[in-house]
């Protein structure tokens, strides 16, 4: 007798996989017309589990799926040598997708247990959704090609992998901390308040979510002025809102490598070396992105003592924040600091002032030493 979850279970794969799984791999890469190795390296960049050689797992669709992959790479649209990395990142992407769908599914159904009341209701269920969310990641996935199809076309002659970008960490902190405080559930909620906050805040000011890393975003923009905006927002709303943490952010700009929907070289690492040493409320930046703000009326840069992180040695950030109606004292001091190290004002004009305790000062005059007399 089959188990009933077993039957539910199998009835979903008819609905999701297309058919009855019928075919080995090796029976899939031989009606494909794909070199057996070839199909091997494929399926498990997708991220599947490794299948023994006559185990029937696969379906129709399997069989299309590998055929028109081939076809791709035979027209000369994916390099091949490029294959398995795209096949991976898509492998990647699209299980996380997954993951949440499966989870929204059966949350659906803890919370409206009607529609779960037998497995063949289940079954209909999701064969009434899927198109639903065919629809709408056909239409997400082509308005996100248009964009990156008009930034990429917008910059013809360069490299499209290669370009440059401001790229910034925002790290909730005491996040650590925070797990051991709350429950699951309530960490959940934190952590979906961040997300959605996040994703807004980078999507109204010209950004582009690269990726969630648990408690903090890595995003990039075109813009210093964009990449500034979301910063400070960013901060300025979670200090707003009491039931998140602090957050702190790092950004540095220059040349970085896009690949697969991640970035990566130096800037890179720079950002995310910034974002550690930064305090809760603080957002630092590197001499180029410094630089690029230096001008603009609306911000104010604090020069920063010299760091040593891992992998630069005295590091010399500077603190970004809103500028205030007319800066005077101590922070209009700091502001002319800050301008003279990026070189943009002379030194000479200057009128020092006290600085707080993790700005550059200039170091006092020796003190004179009376002489004293000898009689």
């Amino acid at each position: 007798m089959t188990d009933p979850s077993e039957e539910l279970q199998q009835r979903l794969e008819r609905v999701l996989l297309g058919g009855r799984r019928k075919y080995t791999r090796l029976e899939v890469a031989e009606k494909a017309g794909v070199p057996d190795e070839r199909s091997r390296r494929l399926w498990r960049a997708l991220g599947f589990a490794t299948v023994r050689d006559d185990e029937v797992v696969f379906t129709d669709a399997d069989v299309e799926a590998m055929r028109t992959a081939d076809e791709l790479v035979q027209s000369g649209l994916i390099d091949p040598s490029i294959e398995v990395p795209v096949t991976r990142a898509l492998g990647q992407h699209l299980s996380r997708l997954a993951e949440w769908q499966v989870d929204m599914l059966w949350q659906l159904i803890e919370e409206q247990p009607e529609l779960g009341r037998s497995e063949r209701q289940v079954a209909r269920l999701v064969d009434r959704l899927l198109p639903e969310l065919e629809r709408v990641q056909n239409f997400v996935w082509r308005r996100h090609l248009a964009a990156y199809a008009g930034r990429a076309f917008a910059a013809a002659g360069d490299n499209v992998e290669t370009r440059t970008e401001v790229v910034g960490f925002v790290d909730m902190v005491g996040y650590t901390r925070l797990t051991r405080q709350i429950d699951e559930e309530e960490l959940s909620r934190v952590l979906d308040a961040f997300e959605t906050l996040a994703t807004e805040v980078i999507a109204e000011h010209h950004g582009r979510v690269v990726k969630m890393i648990g408690d903090e975003v890595l995003f990039v923009a075109d813009s210093a002025v964009d990449a500034a905006e979301i910063a400070l927002t960013l901060t300025e709303r979670t200090s707003a809102d009491e039931s998140l943490p602090a957050v702190r952010a790092g950004m540095a700009s220059g040349r970085i490598l896009s690949r697969f929907g991640d970035v990566y070289g130096s800037v890179v690492n720079l950002a995310a070396r910034l974002t550690s040493v930064a305090r809760p409320g603080t957002i630092l930046v590197d001499r180029e992105l410094a630089a690029q703000l230096s001008e603009e009326k609306a911000y104010e840069l604090r020069m920063r003592r010299p760091v040593t992180v891992r992998g630069y040695n005295r590091l010399r950030p500077a603190a970004l924040r809103r500028a205030s109606e007319a800066p005077t004292g101590m922070f209009a001091s700091s502001q002319q600091l800050a301008a003279e190290m990026l070189g943009l004002t002379d030194p000479a004009a200057r009128v020092p002032e006290k600085a707080p305790e993790d700005e550059v000062t200039e170091p006092p005059p020796p003190r004179r030493r009376r002489r004293r007399r000898i009689l």
